[in-house]
């Protein structure tokens, strides 16, 4: 499930409900570490780009297009090597366990957020209409499990649109828009930290060395600039020590909807520290979690291909 103009995909998933009342879901993601070894040419040259670079109307890609668009691609109805994370959550969401394989996988549909929603919302098309039952909706019930453990977490919900840069055929922006987020975004977003957990756990767990995503806590200096605006507004924020991301996203829940939410929103991203790559575990403030890393797009960020 991806948006209309991807020109990659690196993930594919399948969920089924489990005996114990929870599901089994499996994260599929595209197994390019067996294409590109450690030390060779190719790596090389994925180290020194980093990652993909997107553009309005193309894309630089951090693998050779025979690579990133062909052979890593998970396409439907082609065989593909791919790296799977089987996860059990139980009925409140939670990460019972899991199982890293490296497999063949054949993927049975390309589909759209749009597509996929529009299935949920009764209108399904000649793809959706014989998935909606075995596939989809299970794919949402999982997801509401999920949902469940990030609120009872308490992550920080910042609601900062995202935007499409539209050209023209002379090459220059014809338009601005706002992407519309959907429930199917957030449900493969939801899908992809799960596997991103069990990652960092399963790293941790055998060899005790892992590339983490983290995310530190709001230094003193951005709390104090934060903390000046909001007063300005009438909202009190607690003192560092006891800052949780429960607390700034309960600020935004009250600010939405008022004439001050969306500066709300753009002064509280300013207020957060950078999220950065590092072998020593802090945990990531934003989304709650002890331990987090990148393993979910290895075609186009050079840290997930070194967790793979």
């Amino acid at each position: 499930i991806d948006g209309p103009d991807a020109r990659d995909f690196d993930d594919a998933v399948f969920v089924e409900p489990d005996k114990s009342g929870g599901w089994h879901l499996i994260v599929a993601i595209a197994d390019v570490a067996h294409y590109v070894k450690t030390g060779s040419a190719l790596d090389k040259t994925a180290y020194e780009r980093g990652n993909s670079t997107y553009f309005p109307d193309r894309v630089v890609p951090m693998l050779p297009e025979a690579l990133s668009n062909e052979l890593c691609s998970l396409k439907p109805h082609v065989d593909r090597a791919c790296m799977a994370a089987h996860l059990w959550l139980d009925k409140a969401g939670e990460l019972t366990r899991w199982q890293f394989v490296r497999g063949v996988m054949k993927s049975r549909a390309r589909l759209t957020y749009e597509q996929v929603q529009a299935a949920m919302e009764g209108k399904p098309d000649k793809t959706t209409g014989p998935l909606l039952e075995t596939i989809i909706k299970p794919l949402y019930g999982a997801y509401k499990c999920l949902i469940q453990a990030r609120l009872k977490r308490g992550t920080l919900e910042l609601e900062l649109p995202e935007r499409k840069v539209e050209l023209g055929k002379d090459g220059f922006v014809k338009a601005i828009k706002v992407r519309e987020r959907l429930e199917s975004h957030k449900l493969i977003e939801e899908f992809m930290i799960a596997a991103n957990v069990a990652a960092a756990a399963q790293l941790e767990g055998t060899g005790g060395v892992c590339l983490y995503r983290i995310h530190d806590k709001p230094n003193e200096m951005k709390l104090t600039a934060l903390r000046d605006f909001l007063n300005s507004l009438g909202i009190s924020l607690v003192p560092a020590k006891q800052l949780h991301p429960r607390m700034l996203t309960q600020i935004l829940t009250k600010a939405a909807g008022g004439p001050h939410a969306q500066v709300v929103n753009e002064v509280m991203l300013r207020s957060q520290a950078q999220a950065i790559y590092s072998p020593d575990n802090i945990g990531h403030f934003g989304l709650a979690l002890a331990k987090y890393a990148h393993f979910t797009s290895p075609i186009r960020r050079y840290a997930d291909l070194v967790v793979h």
